[in-house]
């Protein structure tokens, strides 16, 4: 009977713990995530500066809530910014207020946030899968290029990931039991209602879908009878509603201001969704390349993603058998519903994971492909796929030297060298192309302006041309020779039967080529930040003198984060974070036109503008002007000279 019952576990295709030992966590494996971390993640809370736009607004925010002690309503610039969700603020301002503003205390929630998912996603995958295959999941999202770049600004959709993981580990704990324990329902619903703190209303409608769909497909819908949803959902309420509404009660209809709950629930949920959220400073990402920007993010393990999709247990000829024959609408629908009452008794528990997996990262792509696509959108996906991923990975490694699945990842290895030659090849044709500055160059002045990318997350990144290249040739010639050697590598070792040393060495890889990344945006980080133009102005400022910004304010938003100047914006009050806050009476009045920054200009009181080279105000050119500080493609003008010279 026992060589049947792991004849059967073998053929389910399915690793299981007892393949790879026991199910209780591995202190080796915990130090592995952990050192992983300390490399990566930890090192980028110090550097780059935070980058002007999201990043410094949203850490601005915090500083601003910590400075007015007003956890309900967060302000930028001196406005009202209602439009989001409030944890991410909360864990910068207990950051804040434990350790100082800075950049790194700035970044530390989210860093912490990061370790939390890996840790978890270890602990769900050794749970409800095997122990290696927690680990390896662990590894392909603290090595994957979508999780790390991604956490180099402060935008909340890894912690979502991580809430919905948090959740369904509490869901599939639940399902195991005849009657589901109150800790499994109230831990779900706590779970989903952070996740309304971090970022919306997704954070109910993903787990309430993804659950719908999972039990709609198992035939199983009368478990949501046994998930105690009066009390869960009282647990819900007490959790996330309490912040919508003293912030609703805080910020009324005022003015020309409709209030928070317009703000939020309409404008910057259902207008968003539908493209039509108002100002519209964001772009839209193409259908095709959202789908395919799955592959970037999971690189370079995405190589094993479609043989690991393979293994998540869709039947569809099982679920349309004798579906045909039946006749009527009822008849088939009763048909249907007993396949898929008998697939999902059918289904062994790593089964039921990876199903649940899958419909987790394919309803989260599904979702967004017909909103306003974002390129991050598709991040909080990415946990489920890593189990996918983690979970054939670990499969492969517990097969034996001629199986089917080792002779695949034979093949993915030889894919990833096939793709890693043709990267070698490109990054050394740009070496040879690169150009040495002069001395004094900035790397601003030799780039190329697509300004129709830049509301993209990393839109300036296409300005890079190959002369710009010159200014990166360490890194790139170091993630150019580890994409290589550590693709040769991941051959050799599979192509010899060592899958273990295989992933190490695209493990190894990764580690250095996303270090090269960083190392990249701290040489780009003049363009993308103004920290040293904000530094320039700190050293002569007085509290008479009024900063301007001729452009956005999210343009310039650094320079509110690291010098507390309250920043006056030029002909900009239609677009960015500030338009909503402007509309209530209470709002700083500090947009200008043409005419009134002339004015100012020409006055008593010492101005500081921040412009483009390219873009100085006619007003400018036309008086007299002194230059305070350069850098990035961006000025420091005054119409005062510096007196400390």
């Amino acid at each position: 009977m026992d060589s049947l019952i792991a004849q059967a576990e073998t053929n389910s295709g399915i690793a299981l713990a007892a393949q790879n030992g026991s199910s209780q966590p591995s202190k080796r494996h915990i130090l592995i995530i952990l050192a992983i971390w300390l490399a990566l993640y930890v090192p980028g809370m110090f550097s780059p500066p935070l980058l002007d736009d999201a990043d410094s607004v949203h850490a601005e925010a915090a500083r601003e809530m910590v400075l007015r002690h007003d956890w309900s309503t967060m302000y930028v610039n001196g406005f009202r910014y209602l439009e989001k969700a409030p944890l991410m603020y909360w864990g910068n301002a207990i950051a804040y207020t434990l350790f100082g503003v800075s950049e790194w205390t700035a970044r530390l929630p989210l860093t912490l946030s990061v370790l939390g998912l890996l840790l978890s996603t270890y602990h769900f995958g050794r749970r409800h899968l095997t122990r290696r295959a927690g680990l390896y999941a662990a590894i392909v999202l603290a090595l994957s290029f979508g999780p790390y770049i991604f956490t180099r600004i402060l935008i909340p959709d890894l912690p979502v990931g991580w809430f919905l993981l948090i959740g369904f580990d509490f869901f599939l704990q639940g399902l195991k039991q005849e009657t589901p324990s109150r800790l499994s329902c109230w831990g779900l619903a706590i779970a989903s209602a952070v996740n309304v703190l971090t970022k919306g209303l997704i954070g109910i409608v993903f787990p309430v879908g993804i659950i719908l769909v999972y039990l709609f497909l198992t035939g199983n819908l009368r478990h949501l009878l046994k998930m105690r949803l009066v009390s869960s959902f009282l647990i819900f309420l007490a959790v996330a509603a309490p912040w919508h509404i003293i912030a609703g009660l805080r910020n009324p209809a005022a003015g020309q201001s409709r209030g928070f709950f317009w703000f939020y629930f309409v404008n910057e949920h259902f207008l968003r969704y539908l493209n039509k959220r108002y100002p519209r400073d964001y772009d839209t990402v193409p259908f095709f390349l959202f789908w395919g920007l799955i592959l970037a993010w999971l690189m370079p393990w995405s190589a094993f993603m479609f043989k690991a999709l393979g293994q998540v247990p869709v039947r569809v000829r099982e679920w349309m058998a004798g579906f045909a024959s039946e006749s009527g609408v009822g008849g088939k629908l009763r048909r249907l519903w007993r396949n898929l009452e008998a697939y999902g008794r059918s289904l062994d528990g790593p089964q039921r994971t990876l199903l649940l997996c899958a419909i987790w990262a394919l309803l989260i792509l599904v979702f967004f492909s017909f909103s306003s696509r974002q390129e991050y959108y598709t991040i909080p996906a990415l946990p489920g796929l890593a189990l996918i991923i983690g979970t054939w990975l670990s499969q492969e490694q517990a097969a034996p030297a001629d199986s089917t699945i080792r002779r695949s990842g034979r093949r993915i290895a030889a894919v990833i060298l096939g793709v890693a030659v043709p990267l070698f090849i490109f990054a050394a044709v740009l070496l040879a192309r690169s150009e040495s500055a002069p001395k004094g160059t900035h790397l601003a002045e030799i780039l190329t302006r697509n300004p129709q990318l830049y509301a993209l997350s990393f839109g300036h990144m296409f300005d890079l041309n190959p002369q710009a290249m010159g200014f990166f040739r360490v890194p790139l010639t170091i993630s150019a020779f580890s994409i290589l050697i550590g693709a040769v590598l991941a051959w050799w070792f599979r192509r010899g039967g060592r899958v273990a040393a295989s992933n190490t060495a695209l493990a190894v890889m990764m580690v250095v080529f996303l270090q090269c990344a960083h190392a990249g945006l701290s040489i780009f980080d003049p363009v993308l930040s103004s920290k040293e133009l904000s530094q320039a102005i700190e050293r002569v400022y007085k509290p008479s003198d009024i900063v301007a910004v001729n452009g956005a304010y999210e343009d310039a938003s650094t320079l509110n984060f690291y010098g507390h100047f309250q920043l006056h914006v030029i002909n900009s009050k239609m677009n960015g974070n500030l338009y909503y806050g402007s509309l209530f009476p209470d709002s700083p009045q500090i947009f200008l036109d043409d005419q009134s920054f002339a004015q100012l200009w020409k006055g008593p009181r010492r101005v500081f503008l921040w412009c483009e080279t390219r873009h100085i105000p006619a007003v400018v050119n036309q008086s007299q002007f002194f230059q305070i500080a350069r850098s990035g493609g961006k000025l420091i003008l005054s119409n005062q000279p510096d007196q400390t010279q």
